[in-house]
């Protein structure tokens, strides 16, 4: 039966990483780390037959998807519904920050991840409903063949989680590490199948 394989990556380590915070949407830069591990994907895959390559509009997975692209002489499709989700006014500050100054909405959010919208951002069901109809059309597009996507954490997250079958409430069931990659089969039968999870 025809299948689309997607090689869902997360982007490289980022500026910032060594605490906690919510970068959302902002064009946070990648450490030297993070380049490296663009190179180390791109050496881990160039026997993959690649058709198309994908990724979020952000700096921080664009330029590793370029160099992932340029491997198969193919040029990147990048779309804004891939982005991380919008941390709101939240965004760029750290975990702790967010603790001390807004007490009572963080633990309003850490009690429903998954409804709970970042003051002035998204909850999960927004970045649910901009990214799953983007993968419905990407697996239908290439049936039959292998494409890369390379987008965030949370993004990558819900992308398996729909894979399984499992609910957005396990999001944080499923770790995503920084350059990991993760490879899923969507068949023509609405079938999808977790072949390689943060790998």
């Amino acid at each position: 039966m025809s299948r689309t394989r997607v090689h869902l990556l997360r982007h490289g380590e980022v500026v910032g990483a060594e605490e906690r915070r919510y970068n959302g949407q902002a064009d946070v830069a990648l450490t030297p780390k993070g380049e490296a591990q663009y190179g180390f994907l791109q050496m881990r895959m160039k026997k993959l037959p690649i058709a198309a390559v994908y990724s979020s509009d952000l700096r921080r997975c664009m330029e590793g998807a370029r160099l992932l692209a340029a491997g198969y002489g193919l040029q990147v499709s990048p779309h804004p519904e891939l982005r991380e989700i919008d941390a709101g006014k939240w965004q760029g500050m750290t975990w702790t920050e967010i603790e001390k100054k807004h007490p009572k909405a963080w633990k309003q959010r850490l009690k429903d991840i998954v409804n709970s919208p970042f003051p002035g951002g998204e909850n999960l069901h927004d970045v649910a409903a901009r990214v799953r109809p983007l993968l419905v059309d990407i697996a239908a597009r290439h049936q039959g063949e292998d494409v890369i996507i390379v987008a965030h954490g949370g993004v990558n997250r819900i992308l398996l989680l729909d894979a399984i079958g499992a609910p957005l409430e396990a999001l944080f069931g499923i770790e995503q590490d920084f350059g990991c990659m993760n490879c899923i089969d969507y068949f023509a039968d609405g079938r999808s199948v977790v072949r390689l999870l943060n790998g």
